[in-house]
């Protein structure tokens, strides 16, 4: 019998992410971001979570997808990493899923840029592909100061 995973998934356009759920704190509606001067461009600034100072990062402007083209705002997946609590803005929220981890497959090859880095792998799901990013890999200091830079103003 294979192992199963736990996925927290979530939309950035039309493209389907998921994140373990053991690192999902909560998921929240969008907050007041207060911007940080010289922050990488991928950091939208800063929210107050009952308290909480916590970084914001727009995870499509790191994973390349482009700006967002209608009006809607963002949601908030608050993650605990080893790091510290960071927001990742994102379209749209989906379900918690359960994976087969017989059926995870290395990242496709059609991924360039950071994304290959953050993506860990894929899960072949009904009708769509599920892209599984690293958490650990993600809030690294080293990938937030390499992420492209955006011409534009901040979320």
């Amino acid at each position: 019998m294979a192992d199963q995973r736990q996925l927290c998934t979530f939309f950035l356009d039309e493209r389907f992410f998921g994140i373990e759920v053991e690192k999902v704190q909560e998921v929240i509606r969008y907050q007041t971001i207060t911007p940080v001067p010289l922050a990488p461009t991928v950091v939208c600034g800063l929210i107050n979570l009952r308290g909480q100072i916590v970084t914001a990062v727009d995870l499509r402007r790191l994973l390349q997808v482009g700006e967002r083209s209608d009006e809607r705002l963002p949601i908030n997946i608050v993650i605990q990493t080893r790091q510290g609590i960071f927001s990742l803005l994102v379209d749209r929220i989906g379900d918690v899923l359960e994976v087969d981890d017989d059926c995870f497959e290395h990242p496709p090859d059609t991924l360039d840029g950071i994304a290959r880095e953050l993506i860990r792998g894929a899960y072949k799901l009904q009708g769509r592909l599920l892209l599984v990013l690293s958490v650990e890999k993600l809030f690294s200091r080293d990938i937030l100061n390499r992420a492209p830079k955006l011409a534009g103003g901040r979320a």
